[in-house]
């Protein structure tokens, strides 16, 4: 496609024309000329915003960024109901490939239930690759707000599902050849699938019915840099136990591979919580179908100490995600 704005036709036949209008807070979204966006905001709620560039996949990257919004948005205990995003795509695109993130975006949005609102779509060569940034506006109950709560010492911490589920999906698609030359065909499509795990709205809702402290999505740095970040915004310390964090062997697979470090991959699809009572949130969640274990506790202090059996190491500062040294 040519560089600059869409032009009007390709932006209604492959964009504007994708997307449904689901959710009865929107009072005005997408239109040619329009460049805002009206939601209504109910009696004692208050909206919840979020913001996320994705530029780590490009495959399903429609999907994937609605999937991460969604889930930022249910970390702080919202209930998510609408994005806008700038899609800022490379010159060698083609409209079918606008047309499948378009489509992608809008069936998850509707999984989901949710709405594209708005954004804007551009054709440029300051990009070699589809760049997806999203702003996601969620809703909640005034009372029910996260934001001032901080995790205190002796508290659980829970982590949901398996860590590394994002990272090892992308990762399955994007060496999908060379995984085939040493797994299984039934073991890379495995893998590849992990992104059906994305959301963890399923958690947080379970969560803020029973005692939720704090929730974190591990995204980005992996679930060694979801913990860092939650002890350091509440200023205490952690133990945990490395071999009580859930993974799949499948993810230790692939990253053994690539020689990555699971610990510090993508793993939007896991929530870490902070809770009273970890074992009653547990079984709550797997009452729902939902893995989890307990995997610490929060402690006074500052120190953050990772068990491994008899081994004892501190947690360091977020590093780099370990994704990006498969595009090195």
């Amino acid at each position: 496609m040519k560089i600059g704005k869409l032009p009007e036709q390709v932006l209604v036949r492959s964009v504007i024309r994708k997307i449904s209008h689901r959710r009865e807070e929107v009072l005005f979204g997408p239109g040619v000329g329009r460049d805002c966006a009206a939601l209504q905001l109910g009696e004692d709620e208050i909206f919840v915003m979020s913001a996320d560039p994705i530029t780590g996949t490009s495959k399903d990257i429609g999907s994937h960024c609605i999937h991460v919004t969604a889930n930022d948005l249910a970390a702080a205990g919202a209930q998510p109901v609408a994005v806008m995003v700038t899609a800022m795509l490379p010159p060698r695109t083609e409209e079918k490939e606008l047309q499948k993130i378009m489509e992608d975006m809008e069936n998850t949005c509707e999984k989901l239930d949710m709405e594209v609102i708005g954004g804007h779509t551009e054709v440029t060569d300051v990009v070699n690759r589809p760049v997806l940034s999203v702003t996601g506006v969620g809703k909640m109950k005034r009372q029910d707000a996260l934001f001032e709560k901080k995790l205190e010492a002796g508290q659980d911490l829970v982590v949901t599902k398996w860590i590394g589920l994002e990272g090892t999906s992308i990762v399955a698609k994007e060496k999908e050849q060379e995984l085939r030359k040493v797994f299984s065909d039934p073991f890379v499509r495995t893998a590849q699938e992990f992104d059906q795990y994305l959301s963890v709205i399923p958690e947080s809702k379970i969560a803020m019915e029973h005692g939720v402290r704090v929730m974190h999505d591990v995204t980005e740095g992996g679930i060694f840099g979801a913990l860092w970040e939650m002890a350091e915004g509440s200023g205490v310390g952690l133990e945990i136990d490395l071999k009580k964090i859930p993974i799949r062997q499948e993810t230790i697979e692939v990253c053994e591979q690539f020689g990555l470090n699971p610990y510090v991959l993508m793993s939007s699809g896991s929530m870490l919580i902070g809770t009273e009572h970890g074992e009653i949130l547990v079984r709550h969640l797997q009452e729902a179908g939902i893995s989890a274990a307990v995997v610490g506790q929060a402690m006074d202090g500052n120190d953050r100490i990772l068990r491994n059996g008899g081994e004892v190491r501190y947690l360091d500062k977020p590093q780099s995600d370990e994704l990006y040294k498969i595009y090195q």
